[in-house]
């Protein structure tokens, strides 16, 4: 499992570095005698008072004409978060801004229902969408726009760019995660003609497609990922642009980054669990079923990596046959070092892609590769739960640098501690045996864990006030950085 993951990163990497990258389409493309047309942007929030007002104002922004632009805060709030809507709401109006407070007395639906909710309050053949940690440039609807001209195109996604990469190791785990996806397996999907997906935000949809598709759905926490593929389906073509960039807060706190990576991960196994027999059953190509089959079932990877934490060291251990061991585990490494190889060359790519120096892609590779495997006991467990139809309601990704404390993260903590030192133990016992062949893979097994637990430990016992900062670069700044 982990060697086809890792040759599936691969191919994208492949058909990154064969294909032309998407680029922005030149203004001069578009005739200066059309109108642009009505876009209504859509900033969904909840309990994200920190937040709040950089989005907004970045979206009252936008270079766009007053006219045709139209903004809503969907504003499900239960704290004070509302009421700074309220304020920034009253100064954009007061300077001429269309934009509206938005709020429902209910969170039926979460996110979905509170975008389908705004779509009902507006007749706008566009809507862009961003969350509130997102801070687009004032650039982002014009560059964007002009690509609607094709009448095929239901969705433009721009890529994501950060705000605050360096804060900690696994920020920089994340940014790097984070610019593989958008500068392999999305521009390689797009080159490809493969299925690619809104990512939730930073994103325009043709509202034609959305209700063609049949709207916003809650029933999967990746409600995105979920309307991207039935759109798709439904005969729909996407864009993806990657020179326009739009920068966003990472998560501060592994506590964070796991909540937000559990969402996805149980939604993304929702989505497959719905929409892998329609996809099968359509006319699509063999190819595109089997690249979309892949997509959605990527975080199995995620069970295969507990597995290996859990056999690796005793499947060496447990024999006497020192000379039949070595020769398995050697094929076995042959395998597996092949996935690992392409893996590592495609995120590589990636990063050079996006414009970062080879120091800073060999000082940030080996972070991805720790934090992607020390969050494998909370993906498992997000696999097993969308698996089993275990009812989570939907946790949005908690924003700013203080950590979150719930049972849920406790207990994956404590499994994190229990796999790393189980993991440690192993690697004692497999230096003690001198079965060196087995030590490297042990070792990123143990330190993966432990350090995913201890940084945990360690954000909730520091002083509120040695936590850093949250970020207020201003846009147009922020978006000029790629990486």
């Amino acid at each position: 499992m982990l060697t086809l993951y890792g040759l599936h990163w691969g191919w994208w990497g492949w058909m990154r570095r064969r294909s032309t990258p998407p680029k922005k389409l030149p203004s001069s493309n578009r005739p200066s005698a059309k109108p642009w047309p009505a876009v209504t942007v859509q900033i969904p929030l909840y309990n994200e008072p920190q937040m709040a007002a950089r989005v907004i104002d970045a979206c009252a922004q936008l270079d766009y004409p007053r006219a045709q632009l139209h903004i809503q805060v969907l504003d499900d709030s239960t704290d004070v978060t509302s009421q700074r809507v309220a304020d920034r709401v009253a100064h954009w109006r007061a300077q001429g801004c269309s934009i509206t407070h938005v709020q429902r007395s209910h969170r039926t639906g979460y996110k979905a229902g509170a975008l389908a909710h705004g779509l009902t309050r507006t007749e706008d053949p566009f809507v862009a969408v961003f969350d509130a940690d997102f801070v687009p440039p004032p650039h982002f609807l014009k560059a964007l726009m002009p690509y609607f001209d094709t009448p095929e195109i239901g969705l433009v996604q721009a890529r994501w760019a950060h705000l605050n990469p360096n804060t900690s190791w696994h920020t920089q785990s994340q940014a790097v995660g984070l610019n593989a996806h958008f500068a392999l397996e999305q521009a390689g999907r797009w080159a490809g003609q493969y299925f690619m997906h809104f990512n939730g935000t930073a994103g325009i949809w043709r509202r034609q497609c959305i209700e063609d598709a049949g709207g916003w759905s809650d029933d999967t926490l990746t409600e995105d990922l979920d309307l991207s593929y039935r759109a798709q389906l439904a005969g729909w073509q996407f864009q993806y642009v990657e020179d326009v960039a739009v920068p966003a807060e990472l998560p501060h706190t592994v506590s964070a980054w796991r909540t937000q990576q559990f969402r996805w991960t149980k939604g993304a196994i929702e989505t497959a669990r719905k929409l892998l027999g329609p996809l099968w059953r359509s006319s699509q190509q063999i190819g595109r079923k089997v690249a979309g089959t892949l997509h959605l079932l990527a975080h199995l990877a995620f069970p295969a990596i507990v597995g290996a934490a859990l056999l690796h060291a005793p499947l060496l251990l447990l024999t006497d046959q020192r000379s039949i061991v070595s020769d398995a585990y050697l094929g076995a490494l042959a395998i597996g070092g092949l996935g690992f190889v392409a893996f590592a060359a495609a995120v590589w790519t990636a990063q050079r892609a996006l414009g970062a120096s080879r120091w800073h892609t060999l000082r940030t590779l080996p972070m991805f590769l720790l934090g992607s495997m020390g969050l494998a006991v909370n993906n498992t467990q997000a696999v097993y739960a969308a698996c089993t139809n275990v009812s989570i309601p939907f946790h949005r990704t908690p924003k700013g640098p203080t950590p979150t404390s719930s049972n849920t993260s406790r207990g994956t903590r404590r499994g994190e501690w229990m796999l790393g030192l189980y993991n440690l133990i192993g690697l004692l016992l497999l230096i003690h045996a001198g079965l060196w062949s087995g030590v490297p893979f042990q070792s990123i097994l143990a330190l993966s864990f432990l350090l995913m637990a201890g940084t945990d430990w360690w954000e909730h016992t520091r002083p509120p006030s040695a936590a850093p900062p949250i970020s207020t670069v201003a846009p147009c700044k922020e978006a000029a950085n790629p990486t």
